[in-house]
């Protein structure tokens, strides 16, 4: 009979929890970046950098692990941390007019991260093609709208028209400002996740 240590045992491999680790600072950046938010007098949603975010957990992390990071971020806040735009939590957020936009982002960070890693998701970020990269980003921004501009609709009780417009069309020059925003900070040598 063979006695084991706790030193033999691994409850979860490094590389678990390097990502397990890695999801949490993600989480935590979106947090941050939640509280660079301004009203937008063209839309009842605000500006954040939200949507940066979701672009770097999806590409940085992947599908897998950008998803979980977002989940875990979605669980904070609705847990009560200050997570949400202008310091807001609750699941009252979660349901409100922005709630739809919040809950695309595990979705959207997936679809960033496949999309630019192509079917060969262990590939780093930093050997997709930059049309690669747009694409990924793109899609995510079409899953965040899809959700994001119903849920505002149905909440204000506003023409569909003007939550499409209210709730997308005026925020397509931010998104690409930040898609060239995580396309620079892919491309910079200063940062690396391995």
């Amino acid at each position: 009979m063979s006695s084991s240590t706790a030193t033999d045992v691994d409850l979860v491999g490094d590389e678990t929890a390097l990502n397990v680790a890695r999801a949490a600072v993600f989480a935590a950046l979106m947090g941050a970046f939640a509280y660079v938010a301004f009203p937008y007098p063209l839309s009842p949603a605000p500006v954040t950098l939200q949507v940066l975010g979701v672009f770097l957990a999806g590409l940085f992390l992947g599908p897998r692990w950008g998803a979980a990071a977002m989940t875990l971020y979605l669980l904070a806040g609705a847990l009560g941390a200050p997570v949400f735009s202008g310091g807001g939590a609750g699941l009252g957020v979660l349901l409100g007019p922005t709630g739809g936009y919040l809950l695309s982002y595990p979705l959207a960070a997936s679809g960033a991260g496949a999309i630019a890693r192509g079917a060969a998701t262990s590939r780093q970020i930093t050997e997709a093609s930059v049309p690669r990269l747009i694409l990924g980003m793109a899609a995510a921004v079409v899953v965040i709208y899809g959700i994001g501009v119903p849920f505002m609709w149905w909440n204000l009780d506003i023409t569909l028209r003007t939550a499409i417009v209210t709730g997308a069309v005026v925020f397509v020059p931010a998104e690409v400002v930040k898609m060239i925003a995580a396309i620079g900070i892919v491309r910079s040598d200063a940062i690396r996740v391995e």
